[in-house]
């Protein structure tokens, strides 16, 4: 998810906290548990410090640190840090700090740039394809309970945070079931498959992948699906020249689910079809050829 959307988890987590005779110490404590937790996975955007750290971007941005074996560390750490810079020790803390790492993690693996969910196990990328990136849908019901909150007694409000996060679920689940049947419908046409979800709930690109021809169509549960482009791999093109010039095109490879392969008379080059919009792939890595 994007940082607007991880925030707003944070608050809205920390709103649904029942916070009845809680000192100010722990109040704020939670506060800082809740919405630092929904961020510190992405403290893995450091990695571009080092010209190494910017060639592997891809494979460790949302990597170990969204690891769910790396929850209950950072939930520690919050923890610690607020006994240490506000004296409060309450184990609330850590397990609301554990809930916000716990769902940053998870959400960011519904949608399609993934994590690395399994990792240090497996660098396998947990990709769901679900939930956009940017989910105004969530951004509607966050925002709808910060607003009834302010009609309804402050000992109360919590339980409308609640209702929020009830709400946010279900929205998942059934995108998901959608999502579920029309993966399991491609794959009795092609031998890959990816889902990218749309910005409007209910529609999703399918991208099928079977030989060397990719196809993007625009699908939905409620529609027939409609091809929007067909691109063509090169398959036999040999990528060591690529990988060597490019290391950042051998990340990609190794990252996407599968890949297109381009070989033109000047270019060779390969694209994460499922970032493909009006005829480029914002994740395309290639080389000039040389003139023979």
């Amino acid at each position: 998810m994007d940082t607007i959307t991880h925030t707003l988890f944070g608050l809205t987590l920390y709103g649904a906290i029942d916070k009845k005779d809680m000192s100010p110490q722990v109040k704020k404590s939670l506060f800082a548990a809740t919405l630092v937790g929904s961020q510190i996975p992405d403290i893995d955007v450091i990695v571009n410090v080092t010209e190494y750290g910017r060639v592997m971007q891809q494979m460790w941005h949302r990597g170990l640190t969204h690891s769910i074996f790396l929850v209950p560390v950072w939930s520690f750490l919050l923890y610690y840090l607020a006994r240490w810079i506000w004296k409060a020790d309450d184990k609330r803390i850590f397990w609301w700090s554990m809930l916000a790492v716990f769902i940053h993690n998870t959400s960011d693996s519904f949608n399609t740039w993934g994590t690395g969910y399994l990792e240090p196990f497996s660098d396998s990328r947990i990709t769901f394809g679900v939930i956009p990136i940017v989910d105004f849908v969530f951004w509607f019901i966050m925002i709808a309970a910060f607003i009834v909150t302010r009609k309804i007694p402050l000992e109360k409000r919590y339980k409308a945070f609640r209702i929020a996060w009830l709400v946010m679920l279900l929205h998942v689940v059934i995108q998901s079931v959608q999502g579920y049947v029309l993966y399991e419908d491609a794959k009795k046409k092609y031998d890959e498959v990816e889902l990218v979800a749309g910005f409007v709930p209910t529609q999703f690109q399918v991208i099928g992948k079977q030989d060397d021809t990719v196809d993007i169509l625009k699908d939905s549960i409620f529609i027939e699906p409609q091809k929007q482009v067909t691109l063509k791999s090169k398959e036999e093109a040999d990528l060591a020249p690529l990988f060597k010039e490019k290391p950042e095109a051998k990340t990609l490879y190794d990252w996407s689910p599968f890949v297109v392969v381009v070989e033109e008379k000047d270019k060779l080059g390969i694209y994460d079809p499922r970032f493909y919009r009006n005829g480029e792939s914002f994740l395309y890595e290639y080389i000039e050829k040389q003139p023979k």
